[in-house]
């Protein structure tokens, strides 16, 4: 009794699991519930359809060959057996079909969920984690799920019709064979349960190995440029060398299993079907009669045409049980990715103080407080922001400045949330929306467009040139072959540095915030630019408050108040 009070909680607690993963796997085909219903009921009918095409191929051969019957007379028969078999090909199409369309809506809710989950966990929990192993939720997690719905379930209904149809249809023939049937088709789902459970467990190590193969990878090829600088290439060669054949090695631990489930089914299955065989043929000599009467021609054939599709719902069902593994693996992914399986990650993020403190909106209120700040980059040894305090009213134009290194970059970032502060606090005024524009904005491989649309896809044409006209992008993008419609590499590729920075300010300006962080918008610009960029940014931002990190002088005057951070800070 110890012993099961010791095994049974892990037990309840990897049911319930499992259960939830599997509602959670339901709702996320829930927009498509009605193909659902389509693809279980076209599946049901192509199935029960069998029935009559063994009928019918049955009572033709006991009509032609014990009976003698002129093929002329038979047409009626043939027509019926031309319009089942265009009938189950139709359906099996349209199941397809269906099917095809409800895997699509599940990966394109998981993809959306994820993205949503992604965006709802912020710049400081994104900044801990692995953008390879990210990525890998929205692509092979998705394409892990697609088997599922497209192939596993539909197969599932059938199970659960079509066996018991012909089992009726048989004993309505030969009570005999049903009974073999019967007490040979349990033992195939127990023996494929089995085999699942090892299914699963090996499918989620499988994507684990995935994630960290694709983290592993991704981090490589950013690092590309400094890995050569240093002569690291071959080491970093054998270290993806050693993670592919981690992948390779659970990947046909999976095959293997896969292989077992079918295995096992095909031997079952085959037996039976043996069985169904011996028996008839038995009868047929004359060695074994259970009946008053032998069975005439047409019932055997009918028996054993019948007998391995009864097999066929449940070959299929074992071909994509794996995929129910896998899809049950990826949602036990997604939630440790997502739902902090990683318990140094989530004490890490507990332990943070919380960035954004809602408080009511006062009519008066300051925008945003900063009180008593203690900062200190990710990554780095010391603080280097101690005892910094600031007031931002709605309307107020700031320059922060100080020199190289003094942490202006760092306040900014922990003002914008991207940086967890190690002392102090920060309140945002309930509603206020921040933006940010860093000194490196990430810009995409696609157009100039296309890049500023990122902060609101649906911008008109005319609103994405007034922002590109006020942070002076169209200043060298008319100069451009397609204007705002020329392609640019990764990151920026083919664009100076202050041609990127005034791309990511027009980007932020297009979001319109309440308050607008800029780490040195006016860097490596003459100064006639850095001028007009002054003077829009003006009329741009007039009612919204600005922070501006810089070290220009024209800036400073620009601003209404400088705040000087090395007299702010007090050690």
């Amino acid at each position: 009794m110890p012993v099961l009070s010791e095994v049974s909680p892990p037990a309840d607690a990897a049911r319930q699991r499992r259960r939830r993963h599997q509602q959670w796997l339901t709702a996320l085909a829930g927009a498509a519930r009605g193909q659902q219903r389509v693809a279980a009921l076209a599946a049901c009918l192509s199935g029960a359809l069998l029935v009559a095409q063994a009928g019918a191929i049955a009572w033709l051969i006991q009509a032609v060959l014990v009976e003698h019957r002129p093929l002329a007379s038979l047409a009626q028969v043939f027509a019926a057996l031309a319009l089942v078999l265009l009938l189950r090909s139709a359906l099996g199409g349209l199941a397809q079909k269906a099917a095809g369309e409800v895997a699509d809506a599940a990966r394109l809710a998981l993809r959306e969920q994820v993205y949503r989950r992604l965006l709802g966990r912020g710049p400081l929990w994104l900044r801990r984690q692995r953008s390879g192993e990210l990525g890998e939720l929205l692509l092979a997690h998705g394409d892990a799920i697609e088997g599922y719905y497209a192939g596993f379930q539909p197969v599932r209904a059938e199970v659960m019709v079509v066996p018991l149809l012909i089992v009726a249809a048989v004993a309505w023939v030969d009570w005999t064979v049903a009974l073999i049937l019967l007490c040979t088709g349990p033992l195939v789902p127990v023996f494929m349960m089995l085999v699942g459970l090892g299914a699963e467990a090996a499918g989620r190590e499988q994507l684990q190995e995935l994630a960290r193969m694709g983290g592993h990878f991704a981090d490589r090829i950013k690092g590309l440029g400094l890995l050569r600088l240093y002569g690291r290439g071959e080491d970093e060669l054998a270290g993806i060398a050693t993670a592919a054949e981690g992948v390779r090695v659970r990947t046909m631990k999976v095959l293997r299993i896969a292989f077992l489930s079918s295995t096992v089914l095909e031997f079952f299955a085959s037996v039976s079907v043996a069985m169904v065989a011996l028996y008839l043929g038995l009868s047929y000599l004359g060695m074994l009669s259970l009946h008053a009467t032998v069975p005439t021609l047409g019932a055997g054939v009918f028996c054993l045409l019948l007998a391995p599709e009864f097999y066929a719902p449940l070959r299929r069902l074992a071909a994509h049980y794996h995929d129910r593994a896998n899809a049950l693996a990826a949602a036990t992914e997604v939630e440790r990715l997502l739902d902090g399986g990683d318990p140094t990650a989530a004490d890490a993020t507990a332990s943070a103080p919380p960035v954004r403190v809602p408080e009511p909106a006062q009519a008066r209120a300051p925008l945003l407080v900063a009180s008593s700040l203690v900062l200190r980059p990710i990554g780095a040894g010391h603080d280097v922001v101690a005892d910094f305090s600031l007031d931002i009213d709605g309307g107020q134009r700031l320059a922060l400045v100080g020199p190289s290194g003094s942490g202006k970059s760092t306040v900014l970032e922990a003002l914008a949330g991207w940086l967890p502060q190690r002392g102090g606090r920060i309140v945002l005024r309930d509603g206020a929306r921040v933006g940010y524009a860093g000194q490196r904005p990430y810009l995409f491989h696609g157009s100039i467009a296309d890049n500023l649309r990122l902060a609101d896809p649906g911008a008109s044409d005319a609103r994405l040139r007034a922002v590109a006209e006020a942070a002076q992008v169209m200043r060298f993008a008319a100069q451009l072959p397609q204007g705002l419609d020329t392609v640019i590499g990764e990151r920026g590729f083919g664009l100076s540095g202050g041609e990127a920075r005034r791309i990511g300010l027009a980007r932020l300006l297009l979001r319109d915030p309440d308050l607008l962080l800029l780490d040195e918008p006016t860097a490596f610009l003459d100064p006639r630019t850095e001028a007009d960029l002054l003077q829009s940014l003006a009329c741009f931002t007039r009612g919204r408050a600005v922070l501006m990190a810089t070290h220009s002088a024209a800036a400073m005057q620009w601003a209404d108040r400088v705040v000087r951070l090395h007299e702010a800070v007090r050690a």
